[in-house]
């Protein structure tokens, strides 16, 4: 990473989405410092269930869409629970209804970069999720997300030399919403950056 990406890193703005129209900043920015990244991704970084991987995620959040038609508040959680893991979550700008990210993010991803990048971290693998609101259509929001979570781990790996044996990309759409009761509340339109335990090389 190049030192300028390094300064922009320490402190700056998440701003907006994973949906498939982004909200204001006004209404839906956060700050979250590169130090307070790596805290949260090294806290509890043995929780993670043995075996967990993308994949499984992936499964239940399909399942959980089958399972729970209806309005979100009366939605049953995701087989898989992934709140109580180490975690991040930011909010990444991409151009209206697609995966292009826009280039005032790349300060965000490169801020994820070098917690990745971290000692601490470097022996752990990591699940990228994107995250939309209930704006729109269910399936249609599942794939923009599974698109945007792609596009993330796609610049990580070829922008920031990040390892991709690492990093998995997931799209749960609407599945699960960080505001349940609020489904449409910009909070909701997040990525995930997931640790799901330890990276043992093939």
């Amino acid at each position: 990473m190049t030192p300028v990406l390094s300064r922009f890193a320490i402190a700056f703005f998440v701003l907006v989405s994973v949906s498939g129209a982004f909200a204001t900043a006004a209404s839906a920015q956060s700050t979250i410092s590169g130090d307070q990244m790596l805290e949260n991704l090294t806290k509890a970084a043995d929780a993670a269930p043995r075996g967990l991987s993308g994949a499984i995620i992936q499964q239940a959040a399909l399942q959980h869409m089958k399972d729970n038609p209806g309005i979100p508040q009366s939605w049953q959680p995701m087989g898989v629970r992934l709140d109580n893991l180490s975690q991040i979550n930011v909010q990444i700008q991409f151009a209206l209804n697609s995966a292009i990210i826009r280039p005032e993010s790349y300060a965000t991803i490169g801020a994820i970069a070098d917690a990745l990048h971290h000692p601490l971290l470097g022996g752990y693998k990591f699940v990228v999720t994107g995250n939309t609101d209930t704006t729109g259509n269910r399936a249609d929001n599942m794939k923009l997300s599974q698109a945007r979570a792609d596009a993330v781990v796609g610049a990580l790996v070829t922008t920031f030399q990040v390892d991709q044996a690492r990093l998995e990309a997931v799209g749960l759409g609407e599945e699960a919403l960080q505001d349940s009761k609020n489904p449409k509340n910009p909070i909701n339109r997040r990525v995930q950056v997931i640790n799901i335990g330890k990276y043992l090389p093939k």
